[in-house]
């Protein structure tokens, strides 16, 4: 089975590294030093609405986010949420507004991150995948679930208050599991979800169950989705999922049996496939696999060996 170490030499998996960023957590109380903050020279800030910032392409094929000087920001009336701070003292905020401003420069674009997580550096990367799970967040709760009342923004946009029974309330995360099976033959089990298309296939993912362990919910998913049971379970790496509110939880797993029968309701049809099998039904343009920064192309690429084939044109 892959083990850790596979994974260890692979580069760095999209929107997983802290580009140097310190979140300052113990900073987020401090209103005084919060102003000191936003009010500095140094400081920087960009917009996120809906999930998306505004980037822009480099001379050398990646991109950058669209950042401006804390003073030059307009939006005096933008919910404003502290990031952290890189290695060289400058502190960065994300604004969350209803609309991206107008474009700021003429080469600037709206991009969230599938689009751009991958192309970003790992600072910017990881500056707006804080920002974009604030924003869901911050969207989404606005009214205290013990009292119905609505909430007040604090901790630099990292708690609801509640002003009516004093709830706090913070940001959710929704474990999920995602997991590579393979069999007895070192096949590797793909599916594909109903509401996908023809040929797009990858690998198997659910969400943990309350008093659930993710080693069991790998177990549970993988049978009720395929109807293979599951032995070996092995962790092999995370990755935040803004969308909205997710941390993917990666595995290998090891089928005891290659049995398959889907549930049809979220998995229409699964297939082991060999290295030569996937390779070619990916050459041939029978499987479209799993891309982009998902943490499923990693899993997949781990089993392999390799990065995966393309399509012959």
């Amino acid at each position: 089975m892959t083990t850790w170490t596979d994974h260890a030499a692979h580069p760095p998996l999209s929107l997983t590294g802290d580009g140097g960023i310190d979140r300052g957590a113990h900073n987020r109380l401090d209103e005084a030093w919060l102003a000191a903050a936003w009010s500095h020279p140094t400081t920087r800030c960009f917009v996120v609405s809906g999930g998306q910032a505004l980037v822009v392409d480099t001379e050398d094929g990646g991109t950058e986010l669209v950042t401006m000087p804390s003073f030059d920001a307009p939006f005096t009336e933008a919910h404003r949420y502290f990031l952290g701070t890189d290695a060289d003292g400058v502190r960065y905020f994300a604004l969350q507004k209803d609309a991206l401003p107008g474009r700021m420069d003429d080469d600037a674009r709206p991009a969230g991150l599938r689009e751009a997580g991958s192309l970003l550096s790992e600072r910017d990367g990881a500056l707006l995948v804080h920002a974009v799970a604030l924003e869901n967040w911050q969207r989404l709760h606005r009214f205290c679930s013990r009292c119905g009342e609505r909430t007040v923004i604090a901790a630099a946009g990292h708690i609801r208050r509640c002003p009516a029974c004093g709830a706090e309330h913070y940001p959710r995360t929704d474990p999920a599991v995602i997991m590579l099976v393979t069999d007895d033959q070192d096949r590797a089990l793909l599916g594909r979800q109903v509401h996908w298309p023809e040929g797009r296939f990858s690998t198997l993912a659910g969400f943990v169950e309350p008093g659930e362990s993710i080693e069991r919910t790998v177990i549970r998913e993988v049978f009720e989705e395929a109807g293979v049971t599951v032995g070996e379970v092995e962790y092999i790496t995370s990755q935040p999922w803004p969308f909205p509110s997710s941390l993917m939880l990666g595995f290998m797993a090891r089928a005891t049996s290659p049995d398959i029968q889907v549930d049809g309701e979220e998995i229409e049809e699964a297939r082991w496939f060999s290295r030569d099998d996937l390779r070619l039904a990916i050459e041939s343009g029978e499987v479209l696999p799993p891309t982009g920064i998902s943490i499923a192309s990693r899993l997949v690429e781990l089993w392999y060996g390799k990065p995966l084939p393309k399509p012959n044109p």
